[in-house]
């Protein structure tokens, strides 16, 4: 029996290889991870679907969902993320706010606030040159 890949949902991933948020699609990709970007304004992001929300990924449950938008943003998106069954909750830096992190408190979620591409085991100096 194979066991089926993780699945990560990146939240403002883009088509710029220089920020965080396109570092994430790649080190996940590497990891062997089934990646989900989310980009409302992209139809594709490193050759992959890109989707305008969490609600829209095509899978029943997340494994994560990593952020990489700005606080004022994301605080948006929380009640989509409490909405999408999901095992675990990545802010990245940068992507926090007290507010945000209240907020997210406020709904039920447990926000992890650290870097997900070196919790997955990448670093992203790193995925520059790749």
């Amino acid at each position: 029996m194979t066991e089926e890949r993780k699945t990560v949902a990146v939240v403002g991933a883009s088509n710029d290889r220089t920020k965080y948020g396109n570092k994430a699609v790649r080190a996940y990709l590497k990891q062997g991870w089934q990646v989900f970007p989310i980009n409302p304004k992209e139809d594709t992001i490193e050759g992959l679907k890109a989707y305008r929300s969490v609600l829209d990924v095509p899978v029943e449950r997340l494994n994560r969902i990593t952020v990489y938008v700005p606080p004022h943003v994301g605080i948006r998106l929380l009640e989509e993320f409490a909405r999408k069954p999901h095992d675990e909750l990545y802010i990245n830096p940068g992507a926090e706010s007290p507010e945000l992190l209240q907020r997210a408190e406020q709904l039920g979620l447990k926000p992890i606030v650290a870097c997900s591409i070196l919790a997955v085991g990448e670093h992203p100096d790193r995925l520059d040159n790749e």
